[in-house]
């Protein structure tokens, strides 16, 4: 009996309000419904897991990933707050306790956020496959989206433990105006970014010529486009500067129009000049993936008769445009050979008076 006296005392002491039996049946009571409630995530993350394996409906893949991320900790949670409020509601510790209830559903709901960001964007990355920009875009605004969510979470954090978190939102907005102004440049380059990514004027493997530069995208960065020159040295230009600059994007030309001229000596008979807009106009024509425009006699020049032929290559291809303007090019010389034209250059005949 003296022993059971005993310990009825040692039970009936008070921790921060509580006697220490009620805290034991505390324990004991979310202990186990932690257990109750492990067997539940269990048993719906099986079955959820396995209908979305059977469908391509996209919700229930949403509902499993949320069911596998409540980690266990935050389940403790739920039931010591249960357990709480069926127990102990009035005890002078329950409001301390709470708190740190509210941290761990903080907690919680910033892995939530961060694994929705994660399924977002890997479901972005799996339709954008093969499209290197938009990848790199996605995992940017992934990042700056769990930015936001963490520090969301920061702030709520500190104002469950009565920080006044308004003047410090004020502070930080003075402050990060003072860095925008230090860092205005960096800015404009990452805003710059977002624009190349969103709008899309060239993408990885475009051939750009920009003022005196031209080349191949090679990299596409937060602050800087990297293109490789047909020469081999790679040219870096800032994104701002990039955008701002007029830029001719070669991969995306659906046709491209070809202009050459012929020059005769002003020698050749009036039979030839007038055939000879007929005879370019069939070697044109005799050409894979070109569509004629026109051959005409364009001028009079100082030491030739020019004529000035205009086709459009339906391949926009730089190398099979090349091969086709050879091609037409032997063409015609070897048209001129056989009929005697002569080619014109640059001569000057001098009249002596005698």
């Amino acid at each position: 009996m003296p022993d059971s006296a005993a310990a009825q005392d040692f039970l009936d002491h008070t921790l921060m309000g509580m006697a220490l039996i009620d805290w034991a049946e505390l324990l004991g009571i979310t202990l186990a419904l932690t257990l109750v409630l492990v067997a539940l995530r269990h048993f719906f993350f099986g079955r959820f897991s396995r209908l979305a394996e059977r469908t391509t409906n996209r919700i229930d893949d949403i509902i499993a990933e949320v069911l596998h991320g409540m980690r266990t900790w935050f389940l403790a949670v739920v039931a010591f707050y249960v357990a709480v409020e069926f127990i102990a509601a009035d005890a002078p510790a329950i409001p301390w306790l709470l708190r740190l209830v509210f941290v761990g559903l903080l907690f919680q709901i910033g892995l939530w956020g961060n694994d929705l960001v994660r399924i977002g964007t890997e479901w972005y990355v799996e339709a954008r496959e093969g499209e290197a920009s938009q990848i790199t875009a996605a995992r940017a605004m992934a990042m700056v989206g769990r930015l936001v969510l963490w520090t969301l979470v920061f702030l709520a954090l500190l104002d469950n433990f009565g920080v006044d978190v308004t003047a410090l939102v004020a502070g930080l907005g003075i402050g990060g105006i003072a860095i925008a102004l230090a860092v205005q440049n960096v800015l404009a380059d990452l805003l710059a970014y977002v624009s190349i990514v969103a709008d899309r004027p060239f993408v990885y493997g475009d051939y750009l010529v920009v003022g005196d530069y031209s080349g191949t995208v090679e990299h596409i960065g937060i602050k800087t486009t990297r293109i490789r020159s047909l020469t081999g040295e790679q040219i870096i230009f800032s994104n701002n500067d990039l955008l701002g600059s007029r830029v001719r994007n070669y991969k995306r030309m659906n046709e491209r129009r070809a202009l050459f001229s012929v020059g005769v000596t002003y020698d050749t008979s009036h039979e030839i000049l007038t055939e000879l807009p007929e005879m370019l106009r069939g070697i044109v024509e005799a050409q894979e993936n070109v569509r004629f425009d026109r051959a005409h006699l364009k001028t009079f020049g100082d030491f030739a008769i020019q004529f000035e032929v205009v086709y459009h290559m339906v391949v926009p291809d730089y190398a099979v445009f090349m091969d086709t303007q050879q091609t037409i090019n032997l063409a015609i010389h070897r048209l001129f050979t056989d009929r005697g034209i002569e080619f014109a250059f640059p001569t000057q005949t001098i009249h002596l008076e005698k």
